[in-house]
């Protein structure tokens, strides 16, 4: 068995599976994170978000697959009747996108239903996560890469219903300097502001929000956004206070099977201490707050 504190892994992604009453927990292999070539997608299984089995392979990829690089920030929906996973590939010359797959199982194995990436062949791309609307209708909510436009930016996308491709032209919901908190960044020459890991959450109360991550003053941190419309296309007003500063991010929220909500996140945000965080957090009228 491990517990978290031996799970190397990003972007943490839980599953809680109502049929097994198991959680099943996803994540960026972090010994992979920034190399040139990736194995493939693993889970972890367990009952009390402490203690885990695994890993088990979720995904690996198959001999014609498209992406060698960049497994990252890996998502399990249940999606009409199956387990569909969102997770973000790069390839030498190919640029990064949000990739789909399916399975039976929330262990897999997930196998490719789009044709290559959903997100736009010519932007980089990261971070795709599944939203379905009022209407029933499938969106994928991604980043489109600060490295790529400076000024990262959080991108709604209509997708057909069974998920194998992208319908008409991307939405743009907000850049990430529009939070007064987030602050800019110097990577290997370049300088912008990061947008990561948009996770929405739909209040009690039916309000929409939107959970988030870049960089302030206390590192790697979590932000919230407000659809002022309810709808996924906003406008979007972002809070003024980030909810967690503490150098870890890329959030996801979740229900415990006795009906608690989580945050799940990764903390803290250089490589190799990446570990898996698992935080009590509560509604108000108008967002949420750690417990």
């Amino acid at each position: 068995m491990l517990k978290n504190t031996d799970i190397h892994i990003r972007d943490p992604f839980v599953l809680p599976d109502v049929a097994e009453r198991r959680y099943y927990l996803y994540g960026t292999t972090g010994a992979e994170t920034w190399t040139n070539a990736a194995s493939g997608i693993d889970c972890y299984t367990g009952t009390d978000l402490q203690t885990w089995e695994g890993p088990f392979p979720a995904f690996r990829p198959p001999a014609t697959f498209w992406a060698d690089r960049n497994f990252w920030a890996p998502e399990v929906h249940v999606y009409r009747g199956r387990y569909t996973m969102f997770a973000s590939f790069k390839a030498e010359g190919v640029r990064r996108g949000t990739q789909i797959l399916a399975a039976d199982s929330p262990q897999g194995p997930f196998l490719p239903v789009s044709d290559g990436p959903v997100t736009p062949r010519d932007w980089e791309c990261l971070d795709g996560t599944l939203f379905v609307d009022a209407s029933d209708r499938p969106w994928i909510v991604f980043c489109h890469e600060w490295v790529q436009v400076g000024d990262g930016e959080i991108c709604a996308l209509r997708l057909n219903d069974d998920l194998t491709s992208s319908i008409g032209q991307a939405h743009l919901l907000f850049h990430a300097s529009e939070a007064p908190w987030a602050q800019g960044v110097n990577s290997r020459g370049r300088k912008g502001y990061v947008t990561d890991g948009p996770c929405l959450h739909r209040l009690a109360n039916g309000e929409l929000i939107m959970l988030w991550s870049s960089f302030s003053a206390g590192g790697y941190t979590v932000g919230i956004a407000r659809s002022t419309s309810g709808d996924i296309l906003g406008p979007w007003q972002q809070q003024p206070d980030p909810l967690y500063a503490g150098d870890g991010g890329h959030c996801m929220v979740f229900r415990t099977f006795d009906g608690q909500l989580r945050l799940a996140f990764h903390r803290p945000n250089p490589t190799p201490g990446e570990r898996p965080h698992f935080v009590p957090l509560r509604e108000t009228a108008t967002s949420v707050e750690l417990a």
